[in-house]
C-alpha cells in the first residue's frame, strides 16, 4: 500500500502534513451535508417550479467542483499568494459594485446583483475574502508603522497612503453602495466584522457605547428610509399566516425531536427552502437532534478558528483568522435567526449548506486562505 511519509519532501506532502486536517475535514463534512440537503430540500423546491427532483443538485455540481478546487488550491498558497488572491477578489468585487450602480438587477427589492454574460453574482460575496485579508494586512501594517496605539495616534490620521483615511474611504464607498441597493444584511455583517477585528487590534473599550449608538442610528435610518425593510420590520413581532416565517416555524415544529423523514410536507410549500430557510427544511427532515448536531458542527469550526487565532504568532494571521471566524459566525447567526423569525429575512446563506454558487465558492476561498495562513504561521519559523 502506498504511504506518504514526511521524508518525501514536495509541495504536496508538505501541504498534507502541515495543513489543519481536522478543520479541513469539518469543512468537507459540511459540504457533504449541504449536498444531501440540496437533494432533500431541493427536490421539494424543484417540484414547485415544475422541474425534476435533481434540478438544484445538478445546478450546484459546477459550483461544488469549482469551490473544492478553490478550497484546496488556495490552502496551498503562501502569505503573499493569499494577499494577491485577495486583491483579485477586491478588484472583481468593486467591478461588480460598479455594475450594480450603472446597470442594476433587482431581486426581491434589492439591486445587489451584477450580471456579466448571463452570469449573476453578488459583489458583496466576492468582496468577503478581500475584506477580511486586506483589513488584517492593513491593521498589521498600521501597528508596524505607528506602534500599539493606532487609534488615538495623530500620525495615523494624517493624509498619507498608509493611514486611516484611505481605508475608511474605500470601506465607506462600499458600505454606501450596500445601503443604496439596499443590501442591509451584508452591510451590518461587514460593519460588525470590522469592529470585531478593530477590537482585537486594540480599539479602546470606552468607545463601545459610541459604536452601539452609531449602529442604532444606522438601523433607524435604514428602517425610516427603506420602504421594504420597514414593511418587513413591522411584521417582525407577529407571524402572518401563510407568510415565509409562518411556513418556516411550522416546518421546524413538524420536524419534532427526530424529524419527519418521508412524512415531511410543510417544506414542500416552504419558500426558499434551499437558501434563506434551509435550516427550517433541515429541521423538518432531521428534527431537533439533527439541527443541534449541525449547530455543534458549525461551533466546532468556529472553535478551531478561535484556537488558531489565540495561538498564532503573526498579528496578520490573528486578525485574518478572527475576521474569518466573525464573518462565518455572523452569517450563521443571520441565517438561523431568519429561520426562527428573530430577524427579518435578508437573503443570508448558511455557509456550505445553502444553495448559492458564488456564496459557496466564496466560503471555500475564505477557508482555503485562512488554512494557508495558519499553516504558514505554524510551520514557518
Amino acid at each position: 500500500m502506498l504511504r506518504i511519509t514526511r521524508g518525501e519532501e514536495s509541495k504536496l506532502t508538505s501541504w498534507y502534513f502541515e495543513i489543519d486536517r481536522g478543520l479541513l475535514g469539518l469543512i468537507l463534512l459540511l459540504v457533504v451535508i449541504g449536498a444531501i440537503t440540496m437533494i432533500t430540500a431541493g427536490s421539494a423546491e424543484a417540484a414547485k417550479m415544475g422541474q425534476p427532483w435533481f434540478f438544484f443538485i445538478k445546478k450546484a455540481i459546477p459550483a461544488y467542483l469549482l469551490g473544492l478546487v478553490c478550497l484546496f488550491g488556495s490552502s496551498m498558497l503562501s502569505k503573499q499568494g493569499v494577499i494577491r488572491l485577495s486583491i483579485v477578489c477586491l478588484v472583481l468585487g468593486i467591478i461588480g459594485l460598479l455594475i450594480t450602480l450603472v446597470h442594476p438587477v433587482a431581486v426581491k427589492g434589492s439591486a445587489r446583483w451584477a450580471h456579466i454574460g448571463g452570469f449573476g453574482f453578488m459583489p458583496a460575496d466576492v468582496l468577503k475574502p478581500a475584506f477580511v485579508v486586506l483589513t488584517a494586512w492593513f491593521l498589521n501594517k498600521m501597528h508596524n508603522v505607528y506602534g500599539s496605539d493606532i487609534f488615538l495616534n495623530k500620525e495615523a490620521w494624517r493624509a498619507r497612503w498608509l493611514s486611516w483615511w484611505p481605508y475608511l474611504v474605500v470601506f465607506g464607498i462600499c458600505a454606501a453602495t450596500f445601503f443604496k441597493h439596499p443590501d442591509i444584511g451584508n452591510l451590518f455583517l461587514y460593519i460588525c466584522v470590522l469592529f470585531i477585528m478593530l477590537f482585537v487590534a486594540g480599539f479602546p473599550w470606552k468607545f463601545i457605547p459610541g459604536v452601539v449608538g452609531v449602529m442604532g442610528v444606522l438601523a433607524t435610518v435604514v428602517i425610516m428610509t427603506k420602504e421594504h425593510v420597514r414593511g418587513r420590520f413591522q411584521h417582525i413581532f407577529d407571524v402572518d399566516r401563510w407568510s415565509q416565517a409562518w411556513y418556516s416555524i411550522n416546518s421546524i415544529k413538524h420536524g419534532g425531536l427526530f424529524g419527519s423523514g418521508s412524512d415531511a410536507y410543510v417544506k414542500d410549500v416552504l419558500p426558499e427552502s434551499t437558501n434563506d430557510f434551509v435550516y427550517a427544511a433541515i429541521a423538518e427532515d432531521w428534527g431537533a437532534i439533527g439541527c443541534i448536531a449541525l449547530v455543534l458542527l458549525l461551533l466546532f469550526v468556529l472553535n478551531k478558528l478561535i484556537n488558531h487565532a489565540i495561538h498564532a504568532r503573526d498579528n496578520f494571521v490573528i486578525y485574518a483568522t478572527v475576521g474569518v471566524a466573525a464573518l462565518f459566525g455572523g452569517q450563521i447567526c443571520f441565517n438561523l435567526m431568519t429561520a426562527l423569525h428573530l430577524v427579518i429575512s435578508k437573503g443570508m446563506t448558511l455557509p456550505f449548506i445553502s444553495y448559492g454558487g458564488v456564496s459557496f465558492v466564496t466560503f471555500c476561498v475564505l477557508f482555503g486562505i485562512v488554512m494557508a495562513l495558519i499553516r504558514e504561521d505554524t510551520w514557518n519559523k
